[in-house]
């Protein structure tokens, strides 16, 4: 049974869609952003990783969709009008609690479509040509939708439809290759729809099994199976890590393009992928991509937040608490600024993405901090007066029976030491320093070392600079190990490979090669940046 909403009794209408190109509102979510500029269609690039991510759930369709492979490989705009014999298009499928899908009449034609229509100049994505059609012909505001945690961002359905000729405006005859996104409504009810009566005949909300595209009625009817019921979850997930001695960690975004509002203190995490099991998984897949080594403890779900993505849509991001009390300066950050703690009484002066000041004054006000906070002792990962905290890394000096040393490539876009030789190495975290070096041959390199096998060699006290922190070198050697070395970290090491100690190459972290230089001594200990000795 269809539901027509122009007849219905209905609240009151949703204020009008933005104008082309409006001021968005803050995000702590940003979706893919066009580089080139805010007047140029998606790239092609893009359409075409929004087609491959499609075939990987639909590896069936590659064959029915080869005329629009074509069109991808071809020399003109994908997305223009004027590309022969077919360009491509977006439509939305608005999906609400109970299970129906927005269908509206198109005058022209005559047919009963999910909104939809050709890609503009000015939209960034797929995505966002999707949202902003439905705003211009059915007046659903962007807040007003979020995306489906069964498909986010992946489109439902890529449909291939011929269009019949146009004189009036000199068109032939060609196909449009239809992308379409699947949203849920945020709210219980639907909104009152604002019709753009030139164009728009009239609309109903069609259950799954009437939906009128065949392929369309198909993917939702298997989605059903699989828990696509309107019912709108988080997307997302992010990190509220405190020590419990009052302080909260804070990500300092990036200033770049596609970073809505660029140098924000925020959470960190990020936006779940269709291979996270759950969205602890996801936090958790965040962390080890954004910050290594940083791996709090305790990690439960403390609160949902809603935030806005840059097209505009609802973003829902389930918080979850959790402790840690090291050294923020000393995660190998991949992502942002810089992570740095602060406590309730800066929050103020801070700027702050939306509602995060009142989330860390919620937990704050739920979860007193530990122990006495007024001086009696020092806080947590505290220390006395005028002491200087120092970096503790461990490193491991391993020798085959040639006598040979292990190193590894540090891989080209590195942070650190870009292109050079290092031993197999890694901070450590709230662990014995045996326990870190163990973890992190069989995490970097696959080899296995039983912690009694291990025995420290070496000390390396260095500095780079007087504006940084110093570091404290541990380097142990194993006496026996399983395993043959593997590449398991490639974003951090390309390649491992034994070295004659007489033959090392050039290009070697200058600590390490001291480090080496001093076990060849039988030296335990050695400095590097606080003067020669």
């Amino acid at each position: 049974m269809s539901t027509d909403l122009n007849t219905a009794a209905a609240p009151e209408p949703s204020p009008p869609c933005p104008a082309p190109d409006p001021p968005l509102p803050p995000s702590t979510y940003a979706l893919p952003h066009n580089p080139r500029g805010d007047h140029v269609p998606p790239s092609r690039s893009h359409i075409r990783a929004t087609v491959e991510a499609y075939l990987g759930r639909h590896a069936e369709e590659r064959e029915t969709l080869q005329s629009l492979l074509a069109v991808l490989d071809g020399a003109d705009e994908p997305s223009s009008r004027t590309t022969l014999p077919g360009h491509v298009t977006c439509s939305a499928v608005i999906i609400g609690r109970d299970r129906r899908v927005l269908h509206i009449g198109h005058r022209v034609t005559g047919l009963v479509l999910a909104p939809g229509g050709h890609v503009e100049t000015g939209d960034r994505t797929l995505l966002a040509a999707a949202v902003r059609e439905v705003c211009e012909e059915a007046g659903i505001r962007p807040g007003d939708l979020c995306l489906t945690p069964q498909l986010l961002d992946v489109p439902i359905d890529v449909d291939v439809h011929d269009i019949d000729p146009n004189p009036a405006k000199g068109e032939p005859a060609h196909q449009h290759f239809d992308v379409r996104f699947a949203f849920y409504l945020t709210a219980e009810h639907p909104p009152a729809l604002a019709l753009q009566d030139e164009e728009v005949s009239g609309a109903q909300w069609l259950p799954y099994a009437d939906v009128r595209s065949p392929t369309l009625r198909a993917k939702l009817l298997v989605a059903e199976m699989r828990g696509l019921d309107g019912r709108p979850e988080p997307v997302s997930a992010s990190a509220l890590i405190h020590d419990g001695a009052g302080r909260y960690l804070l990500h300092l975004r990036d200033d770049r393009e596609g970073i809505w509002e660029p140098w924000v203190l925020a959470l960190v995490g990020g936006k779940r992928s269709r291979d996270d099991a759950s969205l602890e998984a996801t936090l958790r897949r965040e962390l080890a991509e954004e910050t290594p080594g940083l791996k709090p403890t305790g990690l439960m779900p403390f609160a949902v937040q809603e935030a806005t993505s840059v097209d505009g849509l609802a973003v829902p991001i389930s918080v979850y608490a959790g402790r840690w009390s090291g050294d923020a300066e000393a995660v190998d950050l991949r992502d942002g600024v810089l992570l740095t703690w602060c406590t309730v009484d800066m929050l103020d002066r801070l700027r702050l993405s939306p509602g995060l000041g009142e989330l860390i004054r919620r937990h704050a006000a739920e979860h007193p901090a530990d122990g006495p906070q007024d001086g009696a002792r020092p806080l947590t990962g505290e220390a006395p007066a005028g002491t200087e905290l120092h970096i503790v890394g461990v490193h491991l000096h391993l020798q085959d029976k040639h006598g040979r040393i292990l190193l590894g490539l540090r891989h080209p876009s590195s942070a650190f030491a870009p292109d050079t030789w290092h031993f197999l190495a890694g901070h450590c975290e709230r662990e014995a320093a045996i326990d870190c070096v163990v973890r992190e041959a069989k995490e970097e390199a696959g080899l296995v070392i039983a912690p009694q096998d291990v025995e420290l060699v070496h000390t390396v006290h260095h500095v780079d600079s007087p504006n940084v922190r110093p570091r404290i070198a541990l380097v142990f050697q194993a006496r026996s190990w399983t395993g043959d070395p593997e590449v398991l970290e490639p974003d951090r090491c390309v390649e491992w490979r034994w070295w004659k100690p007489q033959d090392l190459p050039a290009e070697v972290v200058p600590y390490t090669r001291r480090a080496i230089d001093g076990i060849l001594r039988g030296r335990p200990y050695s400095e590097l940046g606080w003067g020669e000795r």
